[in-house]
């Protein structure tokens, strides 16, 4: 007689990875994430993935110009926010192509011989790192605006954001095999957070919105800088020097209760309808084979 393997269930299936998508795309539930506001919660993100010391020196020292957020901070934002909508609901041909395009950007993003921090911009390792900061600021992001998120959604979020990582060259076995998995990788990277003055003078600079033109740092930096920190774990707030007091309290609370206010207020269609943009943008530049980043 031979053994017959168990069918998984079906939380194995909606936590195992998915890397490819096929003919029926994705799974029309995976929109829910998609709201206005959750935008505020970007600038945190990006501080955390550049926590990891090599990824902010790989950041912060870059010589690739056309990607830098000082030189061109509305076409970063445009080609940071159409690599996640198509990692998460592009085909797979067109992931391909901007997996393949981000790769030739990233050869050219390495340490000089003998750099006091050594990095290239192609280790898995601090890619996965960079995914998982992406991943958990949709979770976060979903939290601030509902609440805590169901289990199947979450599972199945979880599952399609693998792509987030394969698409930067990280082998799929190396996505942690599910949420509980992450879990545990997450606590071992966050230990890991470092920062120095390189990493933290250009974060500190960013949170006050110091890449956009006068006036909009003098007016408005100091207010982002207290949101960021707001969205930031503690860890994270204190490697960077953010201030967090009573003041930085209320203005925080204020900000998440108007979100909120506002993705009530807001048609389901209007809330998605910025990140649709951005993944339409990106697919029409796929499309033409015009240059994508």
């Amino acid at each position: 007689m031979t053994a017959t393997a168990a069918a998984p269930s079906p939380r194995a299936r909606a936590t195992a990875a998915v890397t490819h998508l096929g003919a029926d795309g994705p799974p029309r539930e995976l929109r829910a994430i998609l709201a206005l506001p959750a935008g505020a919660v970007g600038g945190a993100n990006i501080v955390m993935q550049l926590a990891q010391l090599p990824v902010g020196h790989g950041v912060a020292e870059s010589k690739v110009e056309s990607g830098a957020l000082y030189a061109h901070p509305i076409k970063r934002a445009r080609t940071t926010f159409g690599y996640v909508m198509i990692a998460l609901f592009g085909t797979d041909e067109e992931r391909d192509v901007l997996a393949a395009e981000v790769t030739a950007v990233h050869r050219h993003v390495h340490s000089e011989p003998g750099a006091p921090v050594r990095y290239t911009a192609l280790d898995p390792k601090l890619q996965l790192w960079v995914a998982a900061c992406i991943y958990r600021g949709l979770e976060d992001a979903y939290a601030l605006l509902n609440g805590p998120a169901p289990d199947d959604l979450l599972d199945l979020v979880y599952a399609h954001s693998a792509r987030l990582a394969t698409m930067l060259q990280v082998a799929p076995e190396l996505w942690p095999a599910d949420r509980a998995a992450f879990d545990e990788y997450w606590a071992r990277a966050t230990a890991r957070i470092e920062m120095d003055d390189v990493t933290r003078a250009y974060l500190y600079d960013f949170a006050g919105l110091g890449f956009l033109p006068w006036p909009v740092p003098q007016l408005f930096g100091r207010f982002h800088r207290t949101v960021t920190a707001g969205f930031l774990p503690a860890p994270f707030r204190d490697e960077l020097g953010l201030a967090w007091g009573p003041r930085e309290q209320r203005v925080f609370a204020v900000t998440t209760s108007t979100l909120r206010l506002v993705n009530r207020l807001t048609l389901p269609p209007l809330r998605r309808l910025p990140f649709e943009m951005y993944l339409w943008d990106m697919r029409r530049r796929i499309r033409r084979r015009r240059r994508i980043l």
